[in-house]
């Protein structure tokens, strides 16, 4: 590397950090102005306050925030390097447009891989801690059950529920349906089922059992209470606020999976996620492309028309995010093109802006 790109690689790194900071630090305040209410009224320890919510609380807005700082980052130095003629004396000395933008990209390979890493291995960890701290002490628990549940918890093996309680932990109109091929072998309904931590069983109240023999007759059973041991749990039947928030990649995978072969229909939030955490921190090139290819220009208006602009783009991207992942939950486009599709068209902006910058 050269000095020129240690110099441009500098003030990218540094002007990122400072500005997210500053961000982080009027959003704690805002925050803090917003929640202290509830802090004093749960009586919420200082060290609860500190260590479980706002040491947690300050990286997950960080990285959440680093896609459109990069942005800004390169548009504030950029653009005061163009208005100091900086630009001009680097163009002027024979280094290319093209190789002016290695250090820019290679600042936005170290952003992106440190924005990879925290929102698939660090932060959902310390989400945990937070989002508990929030259900204790800021609001109430959110979690609530499901209606009209179909799934598969092993194969061939089937489970319908009419409502389930997350409050009270209980499923009303229970059925458990076992089919090898197109044969249907038992079935077991239930008025109520409910779950015993204390031996990982569940209870069938009210439940009548049909075994259907091979030589067509049909064997029922009646009961008041039974337990058995079925491959299923409480927290299966919760909608929890921001569940997936709370997993790592590996986790997330294997969530992915497990309910894939349940049969569960409802899984596209999780899908999101998983392709969000690839799509946003690669987002951080195709942004540096549009920043310095926007910043570079001298113009009349100045350094506040280049952040103007660069601000107005950013919340553009994040509208398009928004609309296509509403889409993507409501199933009508799939979530991969969801996700890929705002970087995509940026992409395509970015380009647009680099063939018409100054050479």
């Amino acid at each position: 590397m050269r000095k020129l790109d240690f110099y441009i690689l500098k003030k990218f790194l540094g002007t990122f950090f400072f500005a997210i900071m500053l961000i982080l630090s009027i959003s704690v305040v805002f925050d803090l102005a917003e929640k202290i209410d509830d802090f004093l009224e749960t009586n919420a320890p200082l060290e609860a306050i500190l260590f479980d919510y706002y040491q947690n609380f300050i990286p997950y807005f960080a990285n959440l925030f680093t896609p459109l700082f990069v942005f800004i980052a390169v548009i504030f130095f950029t653009s005061k390097m163009a208005y100091d003629t900086e630009i001009i004396a680097i163009l002027s000395s024979g280094v290319s447009f093209k190789r002016l933008m290695y250090p820019y990209f290679m600042g936005a390979a170290i952003l992106t891989a440190f924005s990879y890493v925290m929102g698939g291995y660090i932060i959902p960890p310390a989400n945990k801690v937070r989002i508990d701290f929030e259900n204790t002490y800021v609001k109430e628990i959110r979690e609530t059950g499901m209606n009209n549940i179909h799934m598969q918890i092993e194969p061939g093996l089937f489970i319908y529920m009419r409502r389930y309680s997350s409050y009270r932990e209980r499923g009303d109109d229970f059925s458990l349906e076992k089919i090898d091929g197109k044969d249907l072998k038992f079935k077991i309904t239930a008025e109520r089922v409910s779950y015993d931590s204390t031996d990982g069983k569940w209870i069938f109240e009210d439940y009548v059992r049909r075994d259907f023999l091979e030589d067509g007759g049909m064997k029922i059973t009646k009961g008041e209470k039974m337990d058995t041991l079925v491959n299923m749990k409480p927290a299966d039947f919760k909608e929890e606020r921001k569940f997936f928030e709370t997993m790592t990649n590996p986790e997330l995978d294997a969530y992915i999976t497990e309910q894939r072969e349940r049969g569960v229909g409802n899984i596209e939030p999780y899908l999101i996620e998983k392709h969000r955490r690839i799509a946003s921190p690669f987002s951080a090139f195709i942004l540096t492309l549009i920043g310095v290819s926007l910043a570079s220009r001298k113009t009349r208006g100045g350094m506040g028309l280049h952040i103007g602009v660069g601000i107005a783009l950013s919340f553009s991207y994040i509208l398009f995010m928004t609309i296509s992942t509403t889409f993507a939950i409501n199933g009508n486009l799939s979530p991969v093109v969801a996700t890929w599709l705002p970087n995509f068209v940026f992409a395509g902006v970015g380009v647009l802006l680099y063939y018409r910058a100054p050479k």
